[in-house]
Parts: C-alpha cells; sequence; structure tokens
C-alpha cells in the first residue's frame, strides 16, 4: 500500500512538473516582459502563477463534472490527452515551442499587452491543454482516495511554485542557462513526457477494450 502511494506520488509530481515545463515559462516570461521594470516583472510572475494555479485546481476539483456534461467518457479523455501529451513531447524533442502552449501570434501580441499574466503566461504557457489534461486523468486515477487526491493537489501546488521561484530569479537562470542547455532538458522532459502519454493511451485502450488486455 505504502509502495503504490509513492509511485503514485512521484507519477502525479513529475508529470504535473514536465507538462508545465517551470523552464520553459520561465524563458517565456523573459521574453514577453523584458521591457518591464523589476517590480512589475515580479507582479506578473505573482498574478501568473496565481491564476494558473485556480485554473488547475478548478479542473482538478471538477474537471469530471465537465466530462460529464459534455457526455465525455474518462476512458476517451484519457486516450485522447495522452495522444496530446504525445504531440507535446515530440515537440519538447525536436526543440520546438508547442503550438498548444503559445502561438507566435499570441507572443507578438502580448508583448504591448498591459496584462500579461492571464493570457498568454497563465493560458496557455503554464496551465495549458497538456496540464489541464493530465490534471483531469490522475484525478480520475485518485478517485475513492482522498491521500491520492491530497497527492495531485499538492503536486499542482508544488509545480506552480517551483514555477513562480524560476520567474522570479529568472536574470539569474538565464545567465547561466544557454539556449544549448535550455534544448537539452527539454528534450530529456520530452521523453519523460512521451512515456506518460504511451502510458495514459494504454491505459484508456485496455479500460475501454479490456479484449486487449486479455481478461
Amino acid at each position: 500500500m505504502a509502495g503504490e502511494m509513492v509511485t503514485f506520488a512521484l507519477l502525479s509530481l513529475s508529470s504535473i512538473i514536465i507538462i508545465v515545463n517551470p523552464l520553459g515559462a520561465t524563458l517565456t516570461f523573459v521574453s514577453l516582459t523584458s521591457s518591464l521594470d523589476h517590480e512589475t516583472r515580479l507582479k506578473v510572475a505573482v498574478e501568473s502563477c496565481r491564476y494558473a494555479l485556480a485554473i488547475l485546481i478548478a479542473f482538478a476539483l471538477a474537471g469530471g463534472i465537465i466530462l460529464q456534461l459534455f457526455g465525455i467518457t474518462i476512458d476517451a479523455f484519457r486516450i485522447g490527452g495522452g495522444i496530446l501529451l504525445f504531440v507535446i513531447g515530440m515537440e519538447m524533442v525536436y526543440a520546438r515551442t508547442s503550438r498548444s502552449k503559445l502561438t507566435a501570434t499570441e507572443k507578438y501580441e502580448s508583448r504591448d499587452a498591459e496584462d500579461l499574466s492571464v493570457t498568454p503566461l497563465a493560458i496557455p504557457m503554464i496551465a495549458g491543454p497538456g496540464a489541464i489534461t493530465t490534471t483531469i486523468v490522475l484525478m480520475n486515477e485518485a478517485t475513492g482516495s482522498v491521500p491520492r487526491i491530497a497527492l495531485i493537489l499538492v503536486s499542482i501546488v508544488i509545480a506552480i511554485l517551483l514555477t513562480y521561484l524560476m520567474m522570479a530569479r529568472s536574470d539569474q537562470i538565464v545567465s547561466r542557462v544557454g539556449q544549448k542547455e535550455f534544448r537539452a532538458i527539454n528534450r530529456l522532459m520530452g521523453m519523460l513526457l512521451i512515456a506518460i502519454a504511451v502510458q495514459f493511451v494504454i491505459a484508456g485502450l485496455t479500460a475501454a477494450f479490456p479484449v486487449l488486455s486479455g481478461t
């Protein structure tokens, strides 16, 4: 029992941190706020992380209800979400910015925006489709287990807190992490995300088609 909880805790924490991608969010944050003063940048970091946290917590608690309203089964969502995460992971491996996170148009238009906190930083850079999908799928895995639900919520808080800390210290991070190092880290995280995505698809197919598991 304890071993299963540890495994689930590691899965939840690693999945959410990888898909939120604090380093990638920080580098985007730097490029979008380069013209702002230090105090304003800190305010943007706080607000964007606060909005992202609220969004992920909301989907964690009400994601199942939303799926029911649209008549979507969790197995279908798990398969679709796994495919989405696989695509994002492939883009990370090939060092491309995921189009499901931040488009070139959003990045260009946001440079002159008065408030960057909600869009594009909170949505879709931090709490993007992949993060929302991962949260809902993990919450379904934890159905009926209060400790597992608590672990997912804690994982979300840790991922957002890590993102904020990196944004708040973005100047030091950017000065030490070059493009070469970032691409290497991004590719590694992409490989891990692809493995998680494949596992989501396998679990969804096995649940939807029990014959595949031989039962």
